[in-house]
């Protein structure tokens, strides 16, 4: 024990202090690493390696800044001060940095190493100093005092872990999630230092940190206050419209653009993105979802489900059908469905699809739901986000589309919108290897659609012969689908032909790499 130690009541709440901030710190540490994969997988969408990146760099950052600590540890109260005020700081605006620099600056990769790297160094050097102020309390064997702190900071991090998804962002967002993280980051350590170790403290450290407080509170509360504003004008930064609605949900972050163009007429444009992807303009829109639909609907087809479309536009041409009794809708976000259903112009467009009485809208992940559905249905169509991502990729592949036959009938058909033959041959034709191997027959087509090129759907059916590429007998009259431009749609120029590539499996997502790999490009 130290020749100044406290009674022992005192050294028990003092040690009790520590230990509580070294589980703050933890938590606050955790929120950092998860916002910084979070925003890199809403902004560039690859999660795997946005994760990679932020964790790599901050854990070796880590070890660094446990080393640099060293030379302080004689005034570790105050150096430990002086971290939390700068980790505050800098974790709280972190979100915001990256957010402009992606925005405004195209420097998103180097910004975002260099912010994981100076985030890792200053929680590496936490551990260290509050190591030296435990034993200053109280001194005890390494082993114990080590055992005592990484408790603390391993259940700290479980607690950030949780608090991330399940608090911070639902009721603050992103951005407004980090500043209060940041806040909470200063208070916590600064409490620590001004109650038990004030003592330790020049009156020069004193009045340094009265000073250092004062601007972290500043600058946290200034980025607090004007965050609406710059989220806004960030976001506008990013797309080419008026951005007429924004948010992001549990799941992703969805936007909707109008703009109004003089073509001899006014045309107005409305487009959707979910995560920064175009899924559909109002001035081609119904290019897209006209073959997506109708060629898959020659035979029966009372029973219809449709994998994703929250957005209303394929239930909407289905609806067009009186035979069609139900469509069951299975979309993972509720949000999408909501502004479908109430934003005026897209009911207009989807012609308010989800009041229909035979529309019954189910939202889970569409892989998970498939496993447990006992009915059968006469078509599938799977219009879901491109396989670019860690949580799509999994929606095309073989055991995807195992688990598709097994709710479809035996006469059914399932149809796969595919991405660009053109512009990303080899995900393309991994879909339809996918398909293939589930045990379908395939016909795969493309179409012209403006906003998005050349694009691809695979038409698919159980058994060896694929269905034909026809329109129904009952179609309703199309604007832009008829019999020759189907039968065209069937046939492919030399430079667009079958890629011989694999199929894409869960353990083997090959259409997530070629996605990732060949739409870089544009």
């Amino acid at each position: 024990m130290t020749t100044d130690a406290p009674e022992r009541p005192r050294w028990r709440l003092s040690r009790a202090a520590v230990l509580l901030a070294v589980f703050v710190c933890a938590a606050c540490g955790l929120v950092y690493e998860l916002a910084l994969v979070a925003l890199g997988s809403y902004l560039i969408g690859d999660t795997v390696g946005q994760a990679s990146i932020v964790l790599g760099v901050m854990v070796f950052a880590m070890g660094v800044g446990a080393l640099a600590a060293k030379p302080f540890q004689s005034r570790a109260a105050a150096a430990f001060a002086l971290v939390e005020l700068v980790l505050a700081l800098l974790g709280g605006l972190s979100v915001l940095g990256l957010y402009a620099a992606f925005a405004w600056l195209d420097l998103y990769g180097p910004a975002l190493v260099g912010t994981a790297f100076v985030l890792g160094l200053l929680i590496g050097a936490e551990i260290p100093l509050l190591m030296v102020l435990l034993q200053r309390i109280r001194e005890q064997s390494a082993g114990s005092a080590v055992a005592d702190l990484f408790a603390a900071d391993y259940v700290g991090a479980l607690l950030g872990g949780l608090a991330f998804p399940f608090l911070l962002i639902p009721v603050f967002g992103q951005l407004k999630g980090a500043l209060v993280v940041g806040a909470v980051n200063a208070v916590a350590g600064l409490a620590l230092v001004v109650t038990v170790f004030r003592r330790e403290l020049s009156r020069r450290a004193r009045v340094a940190l009265t000073a250092g407080s004062v601007v972290v509170a500043l600058c946290l509360g200034y980025a607090w206050i004007t965050a609406r504003d710059f989220e806004v004008t960030a976001r506008q930064q990013l797309y080419r419209d008026p951005v007429v609605h924004a948010e992001r949900s549990r799941y992703q972050e969805i936007v909707l653009t109008r703009s109004v163009a003089e073509t001899g007429r006014q045309v107005t444009d409305l487009r959707l993105f979910l995560n920064g992807d175009l899924q559909f303009s109002s001035v081609d829109e119904y290019r897209y979802h006209e073959a997506l639909v109708h060629p898959a609907l020659r035979g029966p087809h009372s029973e219809v489900l449709v994998l994703g479309a929250g957005d209303g536009l394929a239930v909407r041409e289905l609806l067009r059908y009186p035979d069609v009794r139900r469509v069951t809708v299975v979309d993972l976000d509720p949000a999408v469905v909501a502004l479908a259903r109430s934003e005026p112009q897209l009911r207009q467009l989807n012609g308010d699809a989800f009041a229909d009485p035979r529309v019954r809208v189910v939202h889970a992940d569409a892989f998970g739901w498939l496993r447990t559905a006992g009915e059968r249905f006469d078509v599938v169509v799977a219009d879901l986000p491109d396989p670019d991502e860690t949580a799509t990729a999994k929606l095309y592949t073989v055991e995807f589309y195992s688990l598709v036959r097994s709710v479809l009938a035996e006469t059914g058909r399932m149809v796969v919108q595919s991405g660009s033959p053109y512009f990303a041959p080899r995900s393309y034709w991994s879909i339809e290897a996918s398909v293939r191997a589930a045990g379908f027959a395939t016909r795969p087509y493309h179409v012209d659609v403006p906003s998005f090129g050349d694009w691809g759907f695979v038409l698919a059916a159980p058994g060896p012969n694929p269905p034909p590429l026809e329109l129904p007998a009952d179609a309703p009259s199309l604007r832009f689908l008829d019999a020759s431009t189907l039968a065209a749609a069937g046939n492919f120029p030399a430079d667009r032909r079958q890629v011989d590539v694999p199929a894409s499996t869960l353990l083997q997502p090959k259409v997530l790499e070629y996605a990732r790999a060949e739409w870089r490009g544009y």
